[in-house]
């Protein structure tokens, strides 16, 4: 009789030692279960580079603050033009919550692979001109995004020079099949009407094309001025090194192109507007909002940043009014 007591007691303690292991597991789902909801995005861009990594960035951090759970699917096209369909129509096969296109080749992929899975983008030049979007103001049905170019910064650029180097000739080089980089240079022509300055082009193909091109513009120009292309972005090392053996003054699109060795830039910041489209992001996710609640945005402003560093290496005669009116950039940082 003992014996099965004592059976039977042992009996409970495993039942009761088991439903206590069954009862953390279920403790542990619902804390999982806390964290809400979890979300796949298919990410990509045209090529890795530090103003786009920044933007990811950006996006991430905005995901992250607003508590969404995201797991992500990153893919680079490596800065071909092939590799974006391929890669936007993956994200569609494997049914992603929503998909982030940094850039203006990669945002058109994304476009063209669905109607259906929300799309935010950034690094955008110009969406209703790229054929993104209907208007800023509507966008449409499963796509908006923050654009990269604020209105006023080629304006502000194209004086800047004006300002500084008076009659000086401008070497502009891009990939002419880049569309953002199209409407920029359009942009510049612009611009420069009325002004002193006059400009000369190289269009490049790829980034093995781009020292060539920076060499050759050497005997015609007195300032570079190398706008947002992904392409001479990418292989910029090569115009900062003609510019400081040239003492070319080497004027660039954003701050990341300063801090790598660009003298100056009327730009924006890249985490920023990956941020605000992660706020976008996060809206579109949790259902509070639609893409087509959320109209296309510009950045929110733009400075003028200098690389002390770099003006020294490019022989440029250092003006007092700039101690006042510009941010500047440590490459060490």
């Amino acid at each position: 009789m003992k014996k099965w007591l004592q059976l039977m007691a042992f009996a409970v303690i495993a039942v009761l030692a088991l439903a206590a292991c069954g009862g953390g597991n279920d403790d542990a789902e619902d804390a999982a279960e806390e964290g809400g909801e979890s979300y796949t995005v298919g990410a990509t861009q045209i090529v890795e580079h530090p103003s786009l990594d920044r933007a990811y960035e950006g996006f991430q951090a905005a995901l992250k603050d607003a508590g969404l759970n995201v797991e992500y699917d990153f893919q680079s096209a490596q800065n071909d033009p092939n590799n974006v369909k391929p890669i936007s129509d993956g994200f569609v096969a494997d049914g992603v919550d929503l998909i982030f296109a940094n850039s203006t080749p990669s945002a058109l992929g994304a476009a063209e692979a669905t109607n259906d899975i929300p799309i935010v983008f950034t690094s955008v030049t110009d969406a209703v001109d790229a054929g993104l979007v209907t208007s800023m103001d509507e966008p449409g049905e499963n796509i908006t995004g923050v654009l990269d170019l604020h209105p006023d910064a080629i304006a502000e650029t194209i004086n800047f020079i004006d300002t500084y180097y008076k009659d000086a000739a401008v070497g502009l080089i891009y990939n002419a099949g880049e569309p953002n980089s199209v409407t920029q240079i359009d942009a510049v022509k612009e611009a420069i009407e009325g002004t002193s300055l006059t400009i000369e082009e190289r269009t490049v193909a790829n980034g093995s094309e781009v020292q060539q091109a920076a060499t050759t513009l050497v005997s015609d120009v007195d300032v570079f001025y190398i706008i947002t292309d992904n392409t001479v972005v990418e292989a910029l090392d090569s115009v900062i090194s003609v510019a400081n053996e040239q003492d070319i003054p080497l004027v660039v699109g954003e701050p990341d192109s300063v801090a790598k060795g660009g003298f100056a830039t009327f730009g924006i910041d890249y985490y920023t507007i990956g941020y605000r489209t992660g706020e976008m992001a996060a809206e579109i996710l949790t259902g509070e909002k639609t893409t087509k609640d959320i109209a296309v945005e510009y950045p929110p402003e733009i400075q003028l940043f200098i690389n002390k560093n770099a003006a020294e290496e490019q022989g440029i005669e250092w003006q007092d009014a700039w101690d006042e009116d510009a941010q500047f950039v440590d490459p060490a940082q």
